[in-house]
């Protein structure tokens, strides 16, 4: 694909400014991607805005300005090495550290999934992994698994795709790794289940996984590595230039909030009920490098954050920059990582394909011209609270005003707007199973649903497992 013109900060051909409201994004409730596809004019009144579109997108209708003018000024687009540009430079960027973005195919897809390993009769987590990989190792002839991995703890398997064009395809990778780690947790009594933590075991007894890397880490970070036991779902969507992957990493981050709703899977922590709907998301916020991530403005300063990290050994590379949405230098992706653990795989592709739905539709913004604005930052760490404490009933912030909408309402308005993206990416039947989880309920609400029932949490672990091996939600079915 031939590079095309990227409309860098500070370079004002094209933008969006969004009057008293300041920099707002596109696509987040209530006004939706429709408000940049119909251009609205910048003196439409908001009476007017509310007739011709009704209320659920007439914010969309407040935008001052969208502009183009004269040819665009910015760097070309494409992989290989990024150095720092003379714009950067005359920002101050004085990077230390060039890091190569790889570029990848546009809207590719990559998804992993961290799977906690259980006993049957216990349901307590088990320190098992070494000895399950290695029996794929065996069974494969002495050949390591390229898709399934340690993690931090003993008692985690990470599964990972390969690069995948469509969500079908993904799910078929991930549903060939999972068989082939039954197989060898099956006859060893084990059992596999995907949540954001378990709900009832506990940190002291996990083994860390006998790894440098991962002994370092603990070393350095203590208490809150040591009680890491928590399990998640990332993905990996495929980019061209490092400047559109932190323009889009930016934008994404104002829908941080609309998948920890939908994926919210962690309501337990050991063995007690902790009133939150992702207790996984504070867990892991304790990490100094975790969390929500800050807006850059362009590669360059990407390159000077982690140089100066480093500089200060306060990692030990940029794979310890853990933000809920991040680029990828390595696999060339926006990565995003705020999910729980998803029980089955239908909830698991389902958030795939809105986030590759998102993404495909921020780069056809930046090809467009359009420079993606940066959300809030306040506002979508007030948002991203509300959804790890009430779900998908959370109600989240949609201006400066303070405004108020249904973070349910958000996303199924989000899908619907999607809808045509999702048609060119043939992932139409898995976007519509985001507007199923909203209708059955995400995980925490159903594993309080099933501790009511059984009166205990043990029949919470068993409907994870089962969920998982089934790919039907408790108590009924998609």
């Amino acid at each position: 694909m031939q590079n095309t013109p990227f409309l860098q900060r500070g370079v004002s051909q094209a933008r969006l400014q969004f009057g008293r409201f300041g920099s707002w994004l596109p696509g987040i409730a209530p006004w939706g991607p429709i408000a940049l596809r119909r251009r609205v004019s910048p003196v439409l009144p908001l009476s007017s805005a509310k007739r011709r579109y009704g209320f659920a997108h007439y914010l969309g209708a407040l935008a001052r300005e969208v502009e183009r003018s004269g040819p665009l000024e910015s760097a070309q687009l494409g992989g290989g090495t990024k150095t720092s540009s003379p714009a950067a430079t005359a920002r101050g960027y004085r990077c230390r550290v060039t890091i190569e973005f790889h570029a990848s195919l546009r809207s590719s897809l990559g998804i992993e999934m961290e799977l906690e390993i259980v006993d049957r009769a216990s349901r307590q987590l088990t320190s098992a992994a070494s000895e399950v990989l290695s029996a794929m190792a065996d069974a494969r002839g002495g050949e390591e698994p390229t898709k399934a991995k340690h993690e931090l703890m003993e008692s985690t398997v990470e599964i990972n795709t390969d690069v995948c064009s469509t969500v079908a395809e993904a799910r078929d990778d991930l549903d060939a790794t999972i068989a082939e780690v039954t197989a060898q947790t099956e006859p060893r009594g084990l059992a596999l289940m995907c949540s954001g933590t378990h709900p009832f075991s506990h940190w002291v007894h996990q083994k860390i996984t006998p790894n440098p890397r991962y002994e370092q880490l603990v070393e350095r970070m203590q208490w809150p590595a040591r009680q890491l036991q928590i399990f998640g779902v990332h993905v990996h969507v495929g980019v061209q230039s490092a400047e559109k992957a932190v323009a889009i990493a930016n934008a994404l981050a104002a829908y941080i909030p609309h998948f920890l709703a939908l994926s919210a899977s962690s309501p337990f922590w050991l063995g007690e009920d902790t009133g939150l709907a992702s207790c996984r998301t504070k867990i892991f916020e304790q990490l100094p490098t975790a969390g929500l991530p800050y807006p850059l403005q362009g590669w360059a300063e990407f390159e000077e954050f982690m140089s100066t990290l480093q500089a200060a050994r306060a990692i030990e590379s940029i794979r310890e920059v853990w933000w809920d949405v991040r680029p990828h230098p390595t696999f060339g992706t926006v990565e995003l990582r705020a999910c729980d653990g998803l029980p089955t795989l239908r909830e698991v592709t389902a958030v795939g394909a809105l986030c590759q739905c998102l993404v495909e539709w921020m780069d056809s913004l930046c090809d467009r011209g359009f420079a993606l604005p940066h959300p809030r930052q306040w506002i979508i760490r007030e948002n991203k609270w509300r959804a790890a404490r009430f779900g998908v009933d959370a109600e989240i912030i949609v201006d400066d005003a303070g405004g108020l909408q249904p973070v349910r309402q958000a996303i199924a308005e989000l899908v619907e707007e999607l809808g045509p993206i999702a048609a060119r990416l043939h992932c139409v039947d898995e976007l519509q199973r985001v507007l199923e989880i909203l209708r059955i309920g995400p995980s925490y609400l159903r594993q309080r649903a099933v501790a009511r029932e059984a009166g205990n949490l043990h029949g919470v672990v068993d409907a994870l497992v089962a969920e998982l091996a089934t790919d039907t939600p408790w108590p009924g079915g998609f």
